[in-house]
């Protein structure tokens, strides 16, 4: 009752309607330290492929994108500054005149502009994609549906990697991904695939 009270109040109806013109593509950490092997196993291989789609059909159909870079404080950490790990992945690289943000925690709100800068241009939606599922893009996308933001997070355009739950078992990527995506599906996103978003949002 609750996700359905919730869904109600953010305009949620389970039926993906059109994205509006100034819908933000928001892409979080797509960083080539991503590809790291200490990362372990990951899941959706063909999440770049998807990302490179929708970005190719934001910037056609000339709507915001926001790149995401994270900076980690940690000196072991594959996104320390001043090492390759920090330059973006090829498919994610931004284009002339789309803002790149620097963050150092898990939300892309924190200790950034990015609020600021979607209220500035009058956008309430948002279309989140990236990495990693359970960390950067669920703690982003809860806090841009907590702020008011109408946000859709792309289950085949994220990806992260297999771990031990508290009670010590492994679960592999799929289902901590599967899980994540449950977390927020109805109370602070919307989840779609990479095709159901490209037609919502036409052109």
């Amino acid at each position: 009752m609750q996700n359905a009270i919730v869904s109600e109040k953010l305009g949620w109806t389970g039926v993906m309607t059109s994205l509006p013109q100034n819908t933000a593509l928001v892409l979080i950490d797509l960083q080539k330290a991503i590809d790291h092997p200490s990362w372990g196993e990951r899941n959706n291989h063909g999440a770049e492929e998807n990302i490179g789609r929708l970005l190719g059909h934001w910037r056609r159909t000339s709507r915001p994108v926001v790149h995401i870079r994270h900076v980690s404080r940690f000196t072991d950490s594959t996104y320390r500054d001043g090492q390759p790990g920090v330059e973006f992945k090829d498919v994610a690289a931004p284009a002339e005149g789309e803002p790149v943000l620097t963050k150092q925690g898990a939300s892309a709100f924190i200790g950034t502009a990015l609020e600021t800068l979607l209220h500035d241009h009058g956008i309430r939606d948002v279309v989140i994609a990236g990495v990693i599922t359970n960390n950067s893009v669920e703690a982003t996308a809860r806090m841009a549906g907590d702020l008011g933001f109408r946000t859709t997070v792309v289950s085949d355009a994220t990806f992260t990697f297999g771990r031990n739950d508290f009670q010590g078992r492994f679960r592999t990527a799929d289902e901590v991904h599967a899980m994540s995506l449950a977390n927020l599906d109805g109370e602070y996103a919307s989840i779609r695939t990479t095709g159901e978003v490209i037609r919502s949002a036409g052109g």
